[in-house]
C-alpha cells in the first residue's frame, strides 16, 4: 500500500490489485541495486546485538496489504537462521497512525505480542474494527482478557511515545513509501513495488543477508 494511498477509509477491495502474491509469481533472478531494493545513502540505526543482521518489518495494521502479508510473514520469521534478528516498526506517516503505533508498543512492553498482534488484524480486517483511537483500542485490550488500566498506563507511557517516535524516525531514514516494506542490517530497503510482490521481497532480503552474512 503506497504512502499517498493510505486512508482509514480505504477498503482492502478498492486495493486488490495491490494485495500479497503466493510464491508462485516470484522471478528466478538475482535481486538487483536499484531495481528490486534501494541501498540506504545514511545508514539506519539497528538495534541488534553484535553478530546478528538486523531485519525490520515496517506495516500499519489498518494496511489490509500488511494483514494479508502476516501469515507468509510469519512462516518465514519461523525459519530464519540464529544470526538475524527480527523486529517489527509500525509507521507513522501521519498522526492518526500514532494509536496504532502506541498500541504495538503497550502489547510489546507487556509481553502480550504472540497474544494479541495477530488478534489486532483479524478484529480491523475481519470485525471491521477501526482500533485508531486510545480508548477504542483500551476497551477492545479489555475484551481480550487484559487489564484496562495497566495497558493504557502503557498505552500512555514515555517508554511507548518514545518507542513510537524512533519508529517514525526509522521509516523516514529507510524511506519507506509504502507497508508492508523490509530493511536490512540499516543498509538496505524493498517493498512490494520494488521485489515485485512480497513473496519477492522475501527472497530479496534472504539474498541481502546472505550478502551482509558474506562481509559484502
Amino acid at each position: 500500500m503506497k504512502r499517498r494511498n493510505f486512508s482509514l477509509s480505504v477498503g482492502a477491495s478498492a486495493l486488490a490489485p495491490f494485495v500479497f502474491t503466493g510464491h508462485a509469481q516470484a522471478q528466478a533472478r538475482k535481486p538487483e541495486a536499484g531495481s528490486d531494493f534501494l541501498v540506504l545513502d545514511k545508514r539506519a540505526a539497528v538495534e541488534a546485538p553484535a553478530g546478528k543482521i538486523e531485519v525490520v518489518e515496517f506495516f500499519w495494521y489498518s494496511c489490509p496489504h500488511c494483514n494479508a502479508f502476516e501469515p507468509a510473514l510469519e512462516a518465514w520469521i519461523k525459519r530464519l537462521p540464529k544470526d538475524v534478528a527480527m523486529r517489527r516498526a509500525p509507521v507513522g506517516f501521519r498522526d492518526d497512525f500514532v494509536p496504532q503505533q502506541r498500541l504495538y508498543y503497550a502489547i510489546d512492553a507487556m509481553g502480550l505480542i504472540d497474544k494479541l498482534h495477530a488478534k489486532v488484524f483479524a478484529a480491523i480486517h475481519v470485525e471491521k474494527l477501526a482500533l485508531n483511537k486510545g480508548e477504542q483500542i483500551g476497551d477492545w485490550v479489555a475484551k481480550q482478557g487484559v487489564d484496562k488500566d495497566k495497558f493504557m498506563e502503557q498505552y500512555n507511557s514515555f517508554s511507548v511515545s518514545s518507542k513510537a517516535s524512533k519508529a517514525t524516525q526509522l521509516q523516514n531514514t529507510y524511506r519507506v513509501e509504502g507497508v508492508p516494506a523490509l530493511g536490512v542490517a540499516g543498509r538496505f530497503y524493498t517493498d512490494g513495488t520494488l521485489s515485485k510482490n512480497m513473496a519477492r521481497g522475501l527472497e530479496v532480503v534472504d539474498f541481502l543477508v546472505a550478502e551482509v552474512r558474506a562481509g559484502r
